[in-house]
């Protein structure tokens, strides 16, 4: 396979290290994007990624990344959607700061980025986007506002640009896993347990697995491995879909 090149924000930690590090032991050229430079450029000297220090939350810095890769490994074949934060709190309570910073991040930067990744993957022929959604771009829970609008419009972003992309080459898919076993998730234990008044394990067992048939949390290399046939021409005439790894949350 001739080396293609794939873009991954949110890549210093979680789900998004693990997707780079798939990607890049399958032989991808990967470029990691994180606000986290120190981190970021060592996980990514681990891997012999290349890494782009960015603001996913300015329109230059998400130009910016798609213009670094293009500069640095000679284009754009892949582009995976991960970055993104939590806050959990009553509406009424709700900053509204901080629901301009989670629309921002998580669903104008996607939207962004593809745009400036499109004219690359037009050019190609041949293109994969990944948008890494949640269970909640399908279903909602209280206290996450922010979170949940993003992810569901996360879902019609996949959507309209799977069916643009279509004649060009270009699969547009999301993957929309329950509860993953990464730093983020972890914080959100902390945040759940003070807003319901209850202990840390209390949160796991009757909030996080409550609707869930297989009761654990999922590890980050499985989605990595999601991630990976989604960017392989196995995967070509898959498009459009949100890729559940639920635990059988949606099943029901």
């Amino acid at each position: 396979m001739s080396k293609r090149t794939a873009v991954v924000t949110g890549a210093a930690s979680g789900i998004g290290l693990a997707v780079s590090r798939t990607l890049a032991d399958a032989g991808y050229q990967v470029v990691m994007a994180d606000l986290n430079a120190a981190a970021g450029q060592a996980e990514a000297d681990k891997i012999g990624a290349q890494f782009v220090a960015v603001d996913l939350t300015r329109r230059e810095d998400c130009k910016r990344l798609i213009d670094q890769a293009v500069e640095r490994c000679g284009g754009v074949d892949i582009l995976v959607n991960n970055a993104g934060v939590q806050h959990v709190s009553p509406i009424d309570e709700f900053p509204e700061e901080r629901w301009e910073f989670i629309i921002a991040l998580m669903l104008t930067a996607p939207f962004l980025l593809t745009k400036y990744a499109w004219p690359h993957l037009k050019a190609k022929g041949w293109g994969r986007i990944v948008n890494i959604n949640s269970v909640h771009g399908l279903r909602a829970s209280e206290f996450k506002a922010a979170y949940i609008s993003a992810k569901h419009g996360l879902t019609g972003l996949t959507k309209t640009a799977a069916l643009e992309g279509g004649p060009f080459g270009i699969t547009v898919n999301s993957i929309c896993p329950a509860y993953v076993r990464t730093p983020l998730v972890d914080n959100q234990i902390d945040a759940q347990a003070q807003t319901h008044g209850i202990p840390r394990e209390q949160v796991i067992g009757e909030i996080m697995l409550k609707k869930a048939a297989v009761k654990r949390m999922i590890e980050p290399d499985e989605i990595g491995q999601a991630v990976l046939y989604l960017c392989s021409d196995g995967a070509a005439c898959m498009t459009g879909s949100a890729l559940t790894i639920d635990c059988g949350w949606t099943a029901a």
